[in-house]
């Protein structure tokens, strides 16, 4: 094997690192769209607006608010940060009362 051959190995396993996490993070997204459908009431591109929205309120990383959220079905909790910027931004596209809050 020459050199060349060893430089191009390495920038592929690199690249194929990058791709699983990649991979991961779009599921992670996926699942907290579909809460955001199911929680919201909203159609999947408006959930993924949702996300954006977040992200860009709390000036998080939009894969970070995605996990956030995911965790948040799973165990019921979420900083009260992001749960603030979700209500707002799902309450644009109509009354909302999410999981968790007064009345439920």
């Amino acid at each position: 094997m020459t050199h060349s051959d060893a430089d191009r190995i390495v920038e592929l396993q690199a690249e194929v690192d990058q791709l699983k996490v990649a991979v991961a993070s779009h599921a992670v997204v996926d699942q907290a769209i579909g809460m955001m459908v199911a929680f919201g009431r909203v159609t999947p591109d408006q959930g993924w607006q949702v996300l954006k929205d977040v992200s860009q309120h709390t000036n998080i990383k939009l894969r970070n608010v995605a996990e956030l959220i995911v965790i948040w079905g799973r165990r019921g909790e979420i900083p009260p940060d992001i749960r603030a910027a979700l209500e707002e931004s799902l309450d644009s596209y109509g009354p909302t009362q999410l999981p968790g809050t007064a009345g439920d």
